[in-house]
């Protein structure tokens, strides 16, 4: 039994993983106990239906945490070469960083279990909630959250993979076909992906969510992104699906539900969760589940923090950070990088840091106090749709005057002159630097990279073909880097799944 739920966990509801545990042993009791809750008894109200919904949402924050093993979410930063590490220990950071990747890496299997583990919990919801007597108007937004959530998972997980199982019902035994299944063409997974975010989209979710749950801006915003990726690589739908990406967003902008902040550091506010710029974001609460990446992001042993550990986990490579154009305003002090910061024994006194590191994800008030952060993990900000709108418009048609007014505002931000009279390329190739540094060290980077097949040149300022590109410390990128390498257990354990090219 213990093997069972260790090896294939990821495919069954975590919310129910005890139960089926409890269940599986039940020929050693004489009788069942009528407390104990089974699948089966457990989908009679609506606050079964609420708590199997909010089971979804737990395993997004599985990817942001780290300490001294480093952490999931620098996965696809390191991928970029625009981040370095002090923290030695931490190993399948260098294995990224230095394209030395292996199917052992810990942090592609921390995704694998932790999305499937939440499809999983959708899967079962999606099943089970519409047998609830309950309020049909609640029921069907519940089940939008649940579509949307696993349209999140499985979009991640095709991008970071490629080859996929695609499971939409729960498997709840090792006798079900699908226990072992088999990998799905992406473009099939693509397809789920549109269907669950146009059923969310149907739902009757609220534009927006202070309480941040998903709403219909997350889901339009999310759409546009989809459609902009399966305009590029893999699937190369190309203009049809750019024309479709710059729908939805202009949806999201139009709705005036939204708005850039007016400040850097309202990006990391706790007073600023879910509003505004912040469309969708993984929920944490101080003294109850607080953000868990802080001591990942502090310089190495500088002396600087409330935390006890401080491993300089990750931080900007000095080349990206002088790369950005000069004057923006993103690049001083405090902004989105900092250099130095006050001694946590005399915080009238500044430490130099020796590096640039990322102030954007930084709590503040946690650091120099509490050391039990207040912070929100960002999945999507108003900026990124700004700036999908802005590419995807200027694929069908060139550049137009709201496409402009959309990357301009986000220069004006940056305190950096608007963009004009360029031609359609250039427009692009601009809105592919502007995306480079506004959305850097959010989970953004490497996804652009994979879906254009191009990587900004952090020496020249213009942009390579991705296979041959070489980071400034040295690695050159292979087609192998395109994806990365689905886990070693998993494959070993399920005969039916293919290893990546190359790993």
């Amino acid at each position: 039994m213990n093997t069972y739920t260790k090896r294939y966990s990821y495919m069954i509801p975590a919310v129910f993983a005890g139960v089926l545990l409890l269940s599986g042993c039940n020929k050693f009791l004489d009788e069942s106990n009528p407390s104990n809750y089974t699948i089966d008894r457990y989908f009679t109200r609506a606050e079964h239906a609420q708590a199997s919904i909010d089971a979804i949402y737990g395993p997004l924050r599985d990817i942001p945490g780290g300490g001294f093993g480093g952490a999931a979410w620098t996965m696809t930063e390191f991928a970029t070469g625009l981040a370095s590490t002090d923290l030695g220990q931490a190993v399948n950071s260098y294995y990224v960083k230095d394209l030395k990747n292996t199917a052992e890496n810990g942090y592609g299997t921390s995704y694998w279990r932790a999305y499937y583990a939440g499809i999983a919990n959708a899967n079962l919801s999606l099943e089970k909630i519409p047998g609830i007597t309950m309020d049909e108007t609640l029921k069907k937004r519940l089940m939008g959250e649940a579509y949307f959530l696993r349209a999140w998972y499985y979009f991640t997980l095709v991008r970071l993979f490629g080859h996929i199982p695609l499971l939409t019902k729960p498997i709840l035994s090792t006798e079900d076909p699908e226990f072992k299944p088999k990998q799905a063409n992406p473009e099939d997974v693509y397809k789920q992906v549109v269907e669950d975010l146009k059923t969310a989209e149907a739902a009757g979710l609220p534009w927006t969510s202070k309480e941040g749950r998903v709403s219909l801006g997350a889901v339009k915003s999310l759409l546009a992104n989809v459609y902009l990726t399966m305009a590029g690589y893999p699937l190369q739908k190309g203009k049809e699906y750019y024309s479709l990406a710059a729908g939805k967003a202009e949806e999201v902008i139009n709705s005036g539900q939204f708005k850039l902040f007016a400040s850097y550091n309202d990006l990391h506010d706790p007073a600023k969760k879910n509003i505004d710029e912040n469309i969708f974001m993984i929920q944490y609460k101080t003294g109850v589940i607080p953000g868990n990446w802080q001591d990942l992001i502090i310089p190495y042993n500088k002396g600087i923090s409330a935390y006890s550990a401080e491993t300089g986990g990750i931080y900007a490579t000095p080349d990206f950070v002088k790369s950005f154009e000069p004057g923006d305003y993103r690049t001083a002090e405090k902004q989105f990088f900092f250099t130095e910061y006050t001694d946590e024994k005399d915080r009238k006194k500044n430490v130099a840091l020796g590096g640039y590191f990322i102030y954007k994800l930084l709590d503040s008030v946690a650091q120099v106090s509490s050391a039990n952060s207040d912070l929100n993990y960002g999945i999507i900000r108003y900026a990124d749709v700004l700036l999908t709108y802005a590419e995807a418009s200027n694929e069908g048609a060139g550049p137009s005057t709201k496409a402009y007014e959309a990357v301009n505002a986000i220069r004006t931000r940056a305190k950096l002159a608007p963009l004009a009279g360029l031609s359609q390329d250039a427009f692009r190739e601009a809105i592919w630097r502007e995306r480079w540094f506004e959305l850097c060290y959010e989970n953004k980077t490497w996804f652009d990279m994979v879906r254009t097949r191009k990587v900004f040149n952090v020496g020249t300022r213009k942009f390579d073909d991705f296979v041959g590109h070489k980071f400034s410390y040295g690695p050159v990128l292979t087609e192998r880097e395109l994806l990365f390498p689905i886990p070693s257990t998993d494959v070993l354990n399920n005969t039916n799944l293919q290893q990546n090219k190359g790993y």
